[in-house]
């Protein structure tokens, strides 16, 4: 009697799975997750550059929220159409690419002689970070065995931390020292442009895209790599078949619009509230009365707080399940939000300050764990990258708000509302599907 080999192997996605976290999926994660961090620096250099430019160049608030606001501009297009480029021409390419364009654009944004050109270098900037974000993080689901996915994401996310927080010791060691010293901060950003060339020549192509697209060769060559780092023998796979991308219009279809709406939820509602604060804390902590060296070495310490934000987030996100560990640290966000608007004096600052970035960066550990896993394969890079699009929208209204929200009701109403939006994203993420211990392919499952 015979056994038909497509019942009894293996797919490529399964072998994947089956296998322990090797030295190539730490190659993968490190590789990945550099060009993660030197993003974050980016995003984090320009909340110090808006304290100094305040200064030098006499900029009215409304002047101030463009600069934080207009980036964020290029990040809602640049995540959506790099959603949709990762599905038609690859994970790794995309990722690539976005390290080239903002890395370029952030050392041409060294030379700004009006805010005039350093908006226009911002928006450019923001094409380039916005879809490489979720891309990395789809790369790396795609990598990772199903039993530890949500934590490994999680790790490549706490990269962002490591960004951060050397942009705010850029902030901190470069900024104050010269007229020129925020000009010599976005300079440092143009590493990434270099950066790229290692991710084209070294990070691996996702095996699952490469099925789809026919490439059979390559993946089996992919999968065969990681089996070798593990020691495993390879094993036949059946046959896979290709399958053409899907549309941005299969995001709302019957079976899946009740989790899109969950998820863009869920992104517009942390990003409102994180950008919103993050981005003008240095300028608010200056305005209150620090010094500028003050503000950012407050901002640094305050930064240091999300290192043990994601690592509380990977464990508790393959102990809990992914909603409860998303829940809980956006309702801890809003209360960190809200303790912070009743802060009296500087040790309350800082303290309330740190529970805020403890779980707000725990949070968006959870928030990138959850989304590659929402949609199926053929949808994924899309779906990931229009959530991130949407979600953008938020970034950009957020430090434009903050003004007139300052002018209504001080910094305690300007919490207050980021605590509100935190609590929109924890209700949203109840509707999300639980995916932990799944195999990706389970997302097409309702």
């Amino acid at each position: 009697m015979t056994t038909d080999a497509t019942t009894t192997s293996p797919t490529r996605a399964q072998r994947l799975d089956r296998l322990p976290f090797t030295r190539e999926h730490g190659r993968l994660v490190v590789g990945s997750g550099v060009g993660w961090a030197l993003d974050a620096m980016d995003v984090g250099l320009i909340s110090f550059v808006m304290a100094a430019l305040a200064v030098q160049w006499s900029l009215s608030p409304t002047e101030l929220s463009w600069i934080g606001s207009i980036g964020f501009v290029g990040m809602a297009l640049g995540a959506t159409l790099g959603g949709l480029l990762a599905d038609r021409i690859g994970r790794r390419q995309v990722f690539a690419l976005t390290l080239l364009v903002f890395g370029v654009a952030t050392g041409a944004a060294a030379l700004a002689w009006s805010v005039a050109s350093l908006l226009v270098f911002r928006f450019l900037i923001g094409l380039g970070l916005g879809a490489e974000l979720p891309v990395a993080s789809t790369l790396v689901s795609e990598y990772a065995p199903a039993r530890v996915r949500g934590r490994v994401v999680v790790a490549l996310e706490a990269f962002w931390a490591v960004g951060w927080l050397a942009a705010a010791l850029i902030g901190y060691l470069v900024v104050p020292r010269s007229d020129a010293g925020w000009r010599w901060a976005l300079a440092l950003g143009a590493v990434p442009a270099v950066y790229a060339v290692v991710v084209r020549r070294g990070l691996p192509e996702s095996v699952r895209f490469l099925e789809l697209r026919g490439r059979v060769d390559e993946a089996e060559a992919a999968v065969r790599r990681f089996e070798s780092a593990a020691g495993v023998a390879p094993v036949p796979s059946p046959p896979s078949r290709p399958v053409p991308p899907a549309g941005p219009g299969a995001l709302w279809a019957p079976d899946t619009r009740r989790r899109t709406a969950a998820l863009w939820t869920v992104w517009f509602g942390i990003n409102f509230a994180y950008y919103g604060a993050f981005i003008w804390l240095p300028t608010l902590l200056v305005a209150s009365g620090f010094s500028l060296v003050r503000s950012f070495g407050f901002t640094l310490v305050i930064t240091l707080a999300q290192l043990p934000g994601y690592a509380a987030a990977a464990v508790l996100i393959e102990r809990w399940g992914r909603r409860p560990t998303l829940v809980v640290f956006l309702v801890g966000s809003a209360l960190g939000a809200g303790l912070f608007a009743l802060a009296d004096g500087d040790t309350a600052v800082l303290v309330t300050g740190m529970v805020l970035s403890f779980f707000n960066l725990g949070a968006w550990g959870a928030v990138y764990a959850v989304t590659p896993e929402v949609y199926p394969t053929a949808l994924r890079g899309t779906g990931s990258g229009a959530a991130a699009g949407f979600g953008r929208i938020a970034s950009i209204a957020a430090p434009l708000c903050v003004p007139p929200l300052l002018d209504a009701g001080g910094t305690g109403l300007v919490f207050g509302t980021f605590a509100s939006f935190f609590v929109l994203a924890a209700l949203a993420s109840w509707a999300l599907p639980e995916q932990r211990g799944r195999p990706l392919e389970d997302a097409a499952v309702q």
